[in-house]
């Protein structure tokens, strides 16, 4: 299933989340004109992570990627969870939040496969932890998505909490043949995203309440 929006209307311009969509398309085509070598030099290679130098592979792997599809991808789905989330938390709690539960998700992926020296690249730690909010926050809300069957495409909605947990499902079983996709960082991110939500999530104001507004 291919998500094309959401029924869910933010109250407030999504700056961080466009923001993060211009920089990851921005090194996006500075990776494509650098080459390879920018991939293995700020790509995580957990084989090197414990040199105490490597640390910050941690965070710039996030803004590399594989491809024009592994990017569009990705920055598809956080286009469409993540304006939501954001209103929801704020702006800077919220690219605190995308940038902790990216590196949680790059975390578990390491403790899986620390002797790996395949650099890891992509949002999609990140992205999957914001997934993991909008299921916590917003599970009713609809989800419009593109179903192909055989030569038709269907068009069908579905809840969120129905839709995302499908998506859960098949990163599960994808986990045995994870090669190249990272389906273990996906799912780090995403229940990493499910339990700090909460911790990031904006509070009103005591002025607010007092005046009955929420």
């Amino acid at each position: 299933m291919i998500p094309i929006r959401d029924i869910n209307p933010s109250r407030k311009f999504p700056l961080v989340t466009l923001t993060l969509i211009g920089v990851n398309i921005a090194v996006f085509l500075y990776q494509l004109q650098a080459g390879e070598k920018i991939v293995y030099a700020f790509g995580l290679v957990p084989a090197r992570i414990s040199h105490l130098s490597s640390l910050y592979t941690f965070i710039t792997c996030m803004f590399l990627h594989g491809g024009w599809f592994h990017l569009l991808g990705n920055m598809l789905y956080l286009w469409i969870f993540g304006d939501n989330v954001e209103d929801r938390m704020g702006r800077i709690p919220f690219l605190i939040f995308y940038i902790l539960v990216g590196v949680l998700g790059s975390l578990v992926y390491l403790a899986l496969h620390p002797s790996s020296t395949i650099p890891l690249i992509g949002a999609s730690g990140a992205i999957s932890g914001v997934m993991g909010a909008y299921f916590l926050f917003f599970p009713r809300a609809s989800v419009i998505s593109l179903v192909p069957l055989f030569f038709f495409i269907r068009i069908i909605v579905l809840p969120a909490w129905l839709y995302l947990g499908f998506w859960v499902l098949i990163q599960i079983a994808s986990l045995p043949g994870e090669s190249p996709v990272a389906f273990s960082a996906h799912l780090g991110g995403f229940f990493s995203g499910l339990l700090l939500a909460k911790v990031f999530e904006r509070r009103p104001s005591r002025m607010r309440r007092r005046r009955g507004f929420l």
